[in-house]
């Protein structure tokens, strides 16, 4: 902001009270001559409080001085007007910055959005910048990514030469496409990745899993990616990781055990089903 401005900010130090006596003593006209002249005043609204301190504000400058001569007004004429600069052309936008590590889907997450990045960027850290309208994402001072801000959260701002070339194959593929390739393995298979897609609240959120889970089969065979999805299924397991769980730890050749263990207590403050018939 402050290049924007083309100004300049000294701080105070710290534990220098003299670099700050003429702000204090600012702030204590201030309280004395416009607070305290308003402080039985009601007001019910914020144009009808400003314009109040506004007409004592013009009175406070106008003083004069009481050991120099003129006022605050008439110094500002003399000495700070000439000296000020025309405004920049455009106005001063407010950004935020985030350092944020890529995730393994190409995509780091602002303010409950996920942008992408290229995809070559992954586990690395990079560096947000974000406006009212616009993101920025920078790597090594350079930026990697420009995109719309977008506030919806949950969802995914994505653009397609960001994706590797495999992931690029998938906007060409549909719901019905990947269930008839999943039917190919079978019934189990072509259901889950049904469900998969049902889940979600868009289904091309659920491309990658129901393919991930489809190529599963040339790595332990069709039978026990069945038997993975028909186990993930009655346990209600709808993803990727889990299916590849399943057939990692050989789950999917152990049966799901469907009896619910129940414990019999007597006791006389537990009245039984029967007092509710």
């Amino acid at each position: 902001m402050i290049a924007h401005y083309g100004t300049v900010v000294i701080p105070a130090r710290v534990r220098k009270p003299q670099d700050k006596a003429k702000v204090e003593n600012c702030v204590l006209l201030v309280e004395r001559w416009i607070l305290a002249a308003l402080r039985n005043h009601k007001f019910f609204s914020l144009a009808e409080l400003n314009k109040a301190i506004r007409e004592l504000l013009f009175k406070l400058n106008e003083r004069k001085f009481q050991k120099l001569p003129g006022s605050r007004k008439s110094v500002y004429e003399e000495l700070e007007r000439p000296a000020l600069k025309p405004l920049p052309a455009t106005k001063y936008e407010f950004s935020r910055w985030k350092k944020a590590r890529v995730n393994i889907d190409y995509h780091i997450e602002l303010e409950g959005h996920y942008y992408s990045v290229p995809y070559q960027l992954i586990h690395q850290e990079v560096t947000a910048r974000y406006t009212a309208g616009t993101v920025e994402i920078l790597h090594g001072n350079k930026r990697v990514a420009s995109h719309a801000r977008d506030d919806r959260r949950g969802r995914h701002t994505t653009i397609t030469e960001h994706m590797p070339r495999s992931h690029q194959e998938y906007l060409s593929w549909t719901p019905t496409r990947i269930i008839e390739t999943a039917r190919k393995v079978g019934a189990e298979t072509a259901a889950m990745v049904e469900a998969i897609m049902n889940s979600r609240q868009h289904p091309e959120q659920g491309y990658r899993a129901s393919l991930g889970i489809i190529r599963l089969g040339k790595r332990y065979s069709n039978e026990r990616l069945e038997a993975a999805c028909a186990r993930g299924r009655k346990i209600g397991a709808l993803s990727y990781r889990s299916i590849s769980s399943i057939l990692e730890n050989g789950l999917d050749q152990k049966p799901v055990e469907n009896a619910v263990k129940t414990v019999n207590v007597a006791h006389e403050n537990i009245r039984g089903g029967g007092y509710f018939n």
